[in-house]
C-alpha cells in the first residue's frame, strides 16, 4: 500500500566521514598570534551545570567516549592550557552506554549506524546506578534534568530512582542523598561556570507528541509529569536563583539560551506525507473513510462544526504521496456524535523520528489495517501545529528570562537559538566541513536525532569559547572539529 516508505535508506548514501577516529582536540594557533590569556575571567576552577548536552549524552546513551567529547570537556581542555586545572567528570563504566539499577537494565545501549539504519550496539550495560562514585566532580551535567531539578533536594537519592522521584545519573555522583545539583556546584567555590539548562522543560512534551500538559499557571513543579511544559514563572524563579547562587562569590560564567525544537532532526526527518499510493489503493481508502467524511458533512449542516473545520478533518487520498492520518485533540470534540478526531497531517505538523519504523506497519495480522493510513496515528507520534505553538511560546519566555539574567549579571551568553537555526538552514562551515541538521548525514546531530554528534559537540564548544572571548577579553583557542568523528563506530 505504501510505495517506497523505506525512504530512510537515503541515509546509506555517501556522506562526509570523519578525518580521524581520534577525538583528542587539536589546539589551533590564535588568530592574533598572542599568548593565551583568560582576560578578566578566572578559569582556575570551572564547574559546568546543565542537562544531557553538558553531560555528553549522544546516540541515545551516556558512555565514556561521548562524555570525553562533551562541549563542557572541550571547553575545560582549553581552559587547562592556561590554568593546568583538572576537570573531573563522573564517567560511565563502559562505551556500551545504558544503565543498570540493581542489576536490571533501565536504559539501553548506545546506537550505531549499520550502513542502513541506527541500531543498538551489542552488549549489556555495566554502569550500575547503585554503585556510588566518590569525589567531587566539575561536570554536573545531568541527563534528563529540567531547570527546577537543579534545585530539588533528593534529586540524587538512589532510593528514589525506582520510584521515579530521583535521577539515576545524578544518583551515581551526588555528594549526599539530600543534596541538590546547585549545592554541589556552589560547594566547589567555582571561579567560572557554564549553564545550559531548560531544554527538557519543553522537550519531554515535544518528544511525546504533546501528550503531556502545558503547566502554565501551575507553580508547583512537584505535580508535573516528565512530558509537561514548565510554567514560565517557575522557570524564571528557578533560573534566577541558580545564577544568584553561582555568582554570589563573584564567579563569572557563560550561559546559553534554548533552540527551537524545529532545529532538531528528531522533529524534521520524517515527512508529513510519506504515504505513496496507486489510484486504486487511494480509492479503496477513500471508500473506507466515506462514513467518517459523511458524518462531518452532516455535523457541518447542523452547525456543530464550521465549514473550515469540516474541510480540515476530511480524509482524502490521491495517487502519489499522501499525508498520514492522525488523531488531533485540538479538534472539536464530536464524541457525542460518535465521530473521532481524525484529520490528515499538514506541513505545519511534525512527525517524530520514532514514527519512522511505525508508519506503514500492519495492525496485528490484518493487512487492511495500516498505521498512519487506515488506522490513524495516535497523539504521541505527531506534534501538531497547536502543540508546536505551545512549545514555541514557552521557549520564547524561557529565553527572555535567560537573556535578562545574563544582562543583569554581566555574563557571557551563547545564542544557541540562532546557532541551531543556522545549522538547520544553510549550515555552518568550519575546518572544511559544513555542519547541518540532516539526520545521520548532516554531521551535527547523533543517531537519536536530539543530541549532538562528537563533531557537533566540538562545534558547540567553539561557539561557547567565542562567546567567552568576546565577553571577557580572553584569548582562548577553538578546536579543529575535523579531529572529531561524525559518529562513533560499533566497537570503541
Amino acid at each position: 500500500m505504501i510505495k517506497s516508505f523505506k525512504w530512510l535508506l537515503l541515509v546509506s548514501l555517501t556522506f562526509a566521514a570523519c578525518n580521524s577516529d581520534d577525538n583528542t582536540p587539536e589546539v589551533i594557533d590564535s588568530a592574533d598570534g598572542l599568548p593565551l590569556t583568560s582576560g578578566s575571567a578566572d578559569f582556575a576552577n570551572y564547574v559546568a551545570l546543565g542537562d544531557s548536552f553538558a553531560a555528553g549524552f549522544s546516540d541515545n546513551a551516556l558512555f565514556i567516549k561521548g562524555q570525553q567529547g562533551a562541549y563542557t570537556n572541550v571547553i575545560a581542555q582549553q581552559f587547562a592550557l592556561i590554568t593546568k586545572a583538572d576537570f573531573k567528570t563522573p564517567l560511565a563504566n563502559d562505551n556500551i552506554g545504558g544503565l543498570l539499577l540493581g542489576g536490571n537494565v533501565i536504559s539501553g545501549p548506545r546506537l550505531y549506524f549499520n550502513g542502513k539504519v541506527p541500531v543498538p550496539v551489542d552488549g549489556v550495560p555495566t554502569t550500575e546506578v547503585t554503585t556510588h562514585l566518590s569525589g567531587t566532580f566539575n561536570n554536573l551535567g545531568v541527563p534528563g534534568a529540567r531547570s527546577y531539578h537543579l534545585v530539588a533536594p533528593g534529586y540524587g537519592n538512589v532510593a528514589g530512582v525506582a520510584l521515579g522521584k530521583a535521577n539515576p545519573y545524578f544518583a551515581r555522583f551526588a555528594s549526599s542523598p539530600t543534596t541538590t545539583v546547585l549545592a554541589d556546584a556552589i560547594a566547589q567555590s567555582p571561579t567560572f561556570f557554564s549553564l545550559w539548562i531548560g531544554g527538557n522543560d519543553v522537550l519531554g512534551y515535544a518528544t511525546s507528541g504533546g501528550t503531556g500538559k502545558d503547566q502554565t499557571g501551575n507553580m508547583d513543579p512537584s505535580t508535573y509529569s516528565g512530558s509537561d511544559i514548565t510554567d514560565p514563572t517557575v522557570f524564571k524563579m528557578v533560573y534566577t536563583n541558580i545564577i544568584d547562587g553561582l555568582t554570589a562569590k563573584g564567579a563569572k560564567g557563560v550561559i546559553a539560551n534554548l533552540p527551537n525544537i524545529t532545529s532538531l532532526p528528531y522533529f524534521t526527518t520524517v515527512p508529513y506525507n510519506p504515504v505513496g499510493l496507486t489510484a486504486e489503493k487511494a480509492a479503496q481508502l477513500n471508500a473506507g473513510y466515506a462514513t467518517y467524511n459523511g458524518g462531518l458533512q452532516q455535523l457541518k449542516a447542523l452547525g456543530a462544526i464550521s465549514a473550515d473545520e469540516a474541510a480540515k478533518r476530511t480524509i482524502n487520498f490521491v495517487a502519489g504521496n499522501n499525508p498520514v492520518v492522525i488523531e488531533d485533540s485540538y479538534l472539536t470534540n464530536l464524541s457525542a456524535y460518535k465521530l473521532p478526531s481524525y484529520r490528515q497531517a499538514t506541513k505545519d505538523d511534525l512527525v517524530v523520528l520514532t514514527a519512522m519504523s511505525f508508519i506503514g506497519t500492519p495492525v496485528g495480522e490484518d493487512p487492511t489495517k495500516v498505521n498512519g493510513v487506515s488506522v490513524p496515528l495516535a497523539d504521541k507520534w505527531v506534534l501538531t501545529k497547536d502543540e508546536i505553538a505551545e512549545v514555541a511560546k514557552a521557549t520564547k519566555s524561557y529565553n527572555e528570562t535567560i537573556v535578562a539574567v545574563a544582562t543583569a549579571k554581566n555574563l557571557a551568553i551563547l545564542d544557541t537559538e540562532t546557532l541551531m537555526k543556522q545549522i538547520a538552514g544553510a549550515g555552518i562551515t568550519a575546518n572544511g566541513f559544513t555542519m547541518k541538521s540532516t539526520f545521520v548525514t548532516g554531521g551535527t546531530f547523533s543517531l537519536d536525532g536530539v543530541h549532538p554528534s562528537p563533531r557537533g559537540y566540538a562545534l558547540i564548544a567553539n561557539k561557547f569559547i567565542e562567546a567567552i572571548n568576546a565577553k571577557y577579553g580572553s584569548n582562548l583557542n577553538g578546536v579543529d572539529i575535523s579531529n572529531y568523528p561524525v559518529m562513533f563506530p560499533k566497537a570503541l
